[in-house]
């Protein structure tokens, strides 16, 4: 999609395709007041300027917009009407061994015990041994900071989304 195509949705058809960058509805809404947008650039603007304004609730449900790390079969589902949106998203995880399989899975475990909600990072250009590696850092984090670091990620994600519309 191209940045005058966007601009040109009805405000339904623009929420939709803001949802396949990300689920948060007041991120949803932030961005469509700011349309129309001149370019990709203040496009990428507003997104990161409204995201800058959430709240901890809004980050959670952005969270819910994805699946767990490793679990590659959900994320083929769950963006299969999203083009090449999320095509790239956790190919690292492809070629992974089953021990690293498994320590993503067991991760995914602790850290939903601990934070109380899935592990996000951007997993784009990393290996699965990556994002283990940081996944395993990451439970030693404090509940605050944490949240602060997977809604970065999630920022960082839903950037690499708007970077698909030329």
């Amino acid at each position: 999609m191209t940045i005058t195509e966007f601009n040109s949705l009805t405000t339904d058809a623009a929420s939709r395709a803001l949802e396949l960058c990300c689920v948060s509805q007041q991120w949803i809404a932030g961005v469509l007041e700011e349309r129309p947008f001149k370019d990709l650039s203040s496009l990428q603007q507003a997104a990161n300027s409204v995201w800058n304004t959430l709240e901890r609730d809004d980050y959670l449900e952005a969270f819910e917009g994805h699946p767990k790390i490793g679990d590659v079969t959900s994320l083929k589902a769950k963006y299969a009407g999203s083009g090449n949106l999320a095509a790239h998203e956790q190919s690292g995880v492809s070629s992974a061994s089953d021990t690293v399989i498994e320590r993503l899975a067991e991760g995914n475990r602790q850290y939903e015990k601990a934070f109380g909600y899935i592990f996000i990072v951007c997993a784009t250009g990393k290996s699965a041994e990556e994002m283990c590696e940081l996944l395993e850092q990451r439970l030693s984090n404090d509940p605050e900071k944490e949240l602060a670091v997977a809604a970065e990620e999630q920022r960082k994600i839903l950037q690499i989304r708007l970077e698909q519309w030329q």
